[in-house]
């Protein structure tokens, strides 16, 4: 593989699991919370 290849093999990695980094830590500090349908009745 040339070294341009690798550079961009590296930078892809890092964006993919830096993005799944940043998501993991951004839900445990506000987590979803789900809404649950009112009961009327």
């Amino acid at each position: 593989m040339s070294t341009g290849a690798i550079v961009m093999l590296i930078v892809s990695i890092a964006v993919v699991w830096g993005g799944l980094t940043l998501a993991i830590l951004r839900l445990r500090k506000h987590p979803e919370v789900p809404e649950l349908p009112e009961d009327d009745g």
